[in-house]
């Protein structure tokens, strides 16, 4: 969109560098935060691609934990008690919503709604 990068910006840049700045689209078409603006407290809806889940064992409350990344910043997404989500992997586009909170000293969204985002054509 306003970011577009020049066709030889494209051709010499990183797929890390271009899948940020689709993952940046994303956002504007969604009409999301940026998580580079996110604060902590704040209820926000975000979209990004899903770099990492890990589920962490417990002996209080297992965890089951997403690095959200949108091209600026990530966010970590947390569900309590879930050991495995269905379509929660490496890789996914998602849209997640709720309040920030801390985590492990990072922003994260404890239980987040969260939608699936189809892939584009």
């Amino acid at each position: 969109m306003g970011n577009r990068p020049s066709l030889l910006q494209r051709l010499t840049a990183s797929a890390q560098r271009l899948d940020a700045v689709d993952l940046q689209d994303d956002v504007e078409e969604r009409c999301c935060a940026r998580m580079a603006d996110v604060r902590h407290g704040k209820d926000v809806e975000v979209v990004g691609r899903l770099r990492s889940v890990v589920y962490t064992p417990n002996e209080n409350v297992p965890t089951l934990e997403a690095e959200l990344f949108d091209g600026s910043d990530t966010l970590t997404l947390v569900w309590l008690g879930r050991r495995r989500i269905a379509g929660i992997e490496p890789g996914r586009k998602i849209a997640a919503r709720g309040r920030v909170g801390l985590h492990d000293g990072r922003l994260a969204i404890y239980n987040p709604w969260y939608e699936l985002v189809s892939h584009k054509a």
